[in-house]
């Protein structure tokens, strides 16, 4: 006898897609996003170096009055997108006995304010979808105004003073004997690959290289915070408040040695952006982490200070790390 029941009619998956392999999907999702979110950035950078080229160099050198070197110095990191890469040729002007000490401080301090640029860049990735822009812009300028309100104290100090510069023969004197040694950024090296490929598809075309560096960027970002959502933002918060951002003091901790290991502050700072426009992260958790990258930033110039060997090289790496550090104090 035939059996009479209906056959069960399949749904469009037939079953429901196991939650681990959804999971594994959606982390893998999120880390080639993060990924183009990363090569973004250093091709941005990449971008505003081959636009900038020897002019840069030229430009820092040319600063001789402090307040001339301020704006160099914000109009040179702007460039470049990178604090680390004007303070290493500071450092090696400095060392070379090219720029005088007194010089160098303020070009330092506008390299602070200038790399902020690139969090900016970054929040506009968030701008057509309101209050997800607000929350991202409001995280983005929390280095602005950190580093704008640090030279509005600490610049007319060392310009009428000299302070900053004095403590910093100090420290040198103890440091000047240490040898150079070198770190490389696992993050150059694993976005060095895609950035090299981009560069020569585009033709070294810096312009070029910078338009679809920006679209990488915002395309990177849009669905980074869609994918941050669908990751159960709950969990996903509860991990920043309870492990990484449970207090002010790891944070900070957190900001500084992150900054160190892939030598950029912009990317440190800009990675917790796309976190505040998903709401994940709030400016008060984002202050002390902003703080640390500051601090962490300094690495680099201190490592080509003791490369070059040079006691005035090494007081300027340390007026840098001074400026932060008291920054954060003030």
């Amino acid at each position: 006898m035939a059996d009479s029941r209906p056959a069960a009619t399949p749904g469009p998956l037939h079953e429901k897609m196991p939650s681990w392999v959804s999971l594994s999907l959606r982390v893998g999702g999120l880390l080639v996003l993060l990924y183009a979110f990363l090569v973004s950035i250093s091709l941005l950078g990449k971008g505003f170096k081959l636009f900038g080229g020897g002019f840069v160099e030229g430009m820092i050198t040319s600063a001789a009055f402090p307040l001339v070197g301020l704006f160099t110095g914000i109009l040179a990191t702007t460039l470049v997108q990178s604090s680390s890469t004007t303070t290493s040729i500071v450092v090696a002007l400095v060392g070379g006995g090219v720029m005088p000490l007194h010089t160098a401080i303020p070009v330092i301090m506008g390299a602070n304010i200038g790399t902020s640029v690139t969090n900016t860049l970054v929040s506009l990735g968030h701008v057509a979808r309101g209050r997800e822009f607000y929350r991202a812009f409001s995280a983005s300028v929390v280095h602005d105004f950190f580093n704008i309100f640090a030279v509005l104290i600490l610049f007319p100090l060392q310009w009428m003073t000299n302070g900053l510069e004095r403590i910093a023969v100090f420290f040198t004197a103890a440091f000047e004997q240490v040898g150079g040694f070198t770190f490389s950024s696992p993050l150059k090296a694993l976005t060095h690959p895609a950035v090299a490929a981009l560069v020569d598809l585009l033709g070294h075309r810096p312009w070029l290289l910078v338009i679809v560096a920006l679209g990488l960027m915002f395309f990177a970002l849009r669905y980074l915070v869609v994918t941050l959502r669908s990751l159960v933002l709950s969990r996903v918060e509860a991990f920043f408040d309870n492990v990484i951002f449970r207090s002010a003091v790891r944070a900070m901790v957190f900001g500084c040695v992150l900054t160190i290991i892939v030598q950029s502050s912009s990317i440190t700072t800009s990675l917790v952006v796309p976190l505040a426009g998903a709401g994940i992260l709030s400016l008060r958790q984002i202050y002390p982490y902003t703080l640390g990258a500051n601090v962490g930033t300094t690495f680099t110039a201190l490592l080509a200070a003791l490369a070059v060997g040079s006691p005035a090289a090494l007081t300027v790496a340390f007026s840098h790390l001074l400026f932060n550090v008291l920054g954060i104090a003030v």
